[in-house]
């Protein structure tokens, strides 16, 4: 299933794309997307479609499929490719993390398909992107074994980590960075994990303006999912509708000589077939 946020006349409403319509899920009972999700898989998929009101999918606005209940969790240096980019580090094996680097992106951060990232908010004019797959949480936990992961995983979306790099640097952390308005473009909508057959053959590419820059293969994370969702777990309840961004594989702004940095006008187009693709303009 492919499940949406839209906006209509009388607010958002949640949807799941049938063919070339969106069939209402708010009509159904379902409040937002976390509400959705907590349901389980089986609460929306058990629907009869036929008996709820639809709209052509070309007639509405797409927003962020969901807003999380708490920051969206985000992996940094996740492929060995991308170490050397913007840290100088060699990708050999002195120089790949022993765990994984977790920074968050709060809500406020969050915009859907279509929406400008807005590179006035930076005011060090160092606009970058990063490409991400991301998990949506299904069932919750803490303490959730390796092995186990796959249980608690509801989908799969695409989240830019649009990054403020001087912002990084001058604060020596990445929050504030990583923070800031609109610098976490997510969509165009959830998958369900049931239409994924093997997480680790999708491949992500990433355009600016219509000129490719990031191609990564999930099968290259130096971590994989269900290691970072234990990883997580261990210290923190995961909960229904939480986001991890699993990280972003080389070919960012940062890493040419000089850098390209994005700039009003551009736009910037994350991809991964079996999802879809998520573009948003630059302001």
């Amino acid at each position: 299933m492919r499940l949406v946020t839209y906006s209509t006349s009388e607010g958002a409403r949640v949807g799941m794309v049938d063919d070339d319509r969106v069939v209402d899920l708010t009509a159904a009972g379902f409040g937002d997307m976390v509400e959705l999700i907590a349901a389980g898989r089986d609460a929306s998929s058990g629907l009869s479609v036929g008996s709820l009101p639809s709209l052509p999918l070309g007639e509405v606005q797409l927003l962020a499929p969901l807003r999380p209940r708490k920051n969206v969790f985000a992996i940094g240096r996740n492929y060995a490719e991308h170490l050397g980019e913007v840290s100088g580090l060699k990708a050999d094996a002195e120089s790949i993390p022993e765990n994984p680097i977790v920074f968050t992106k709060p809500p406020t951060a969050i915009i859907g398909p279509g929406a400008p990232i807005e590179s006035s908010n930076d005011p060090l004019d160092t606009t970058d992107y990063e490409g991400e797959l991301a998990v949506v949480i299904g069932p919750g936990g803490k303490g959730i074994p390796a092995e186990e992961a796959w249980d608690h995983v509801f989908g799969y979306t695409l989240v830019n980590d649009v990054t403020s790099r001087g912002l990084q640097r001058k604060h020596i952390q990445w929050f504030i960075g990583k923070a800031v308005d609109t610098f976490c473009p997510m969509g165009p909508w959830i998958v369900t994990a049931d239409e994924i057959d093997d997480v680790t053959r999708l491949e992500l590419r990433t355009e600016v303006n219509g000129e490719l820059r990031q191609r990564g293969s999930v099968a290259d994370l130096i971590f994989d999912i269900p290691t970072l969702i234990a990883t997580l777990s261990e210290v923190i309840t995961l909960e229904p509708g939480d986001v991890i961004a699993t990280g972003t594989p080389a070919g960012v702004g940062a890493g040419f000589d000089p850098p390209r940095y994005l700039r009003p006008g551009d736009t910037v187009s994350i991809t991964v077939d079996e999802i879809g693709t998520l573009t948003n303009p630059v302001a």
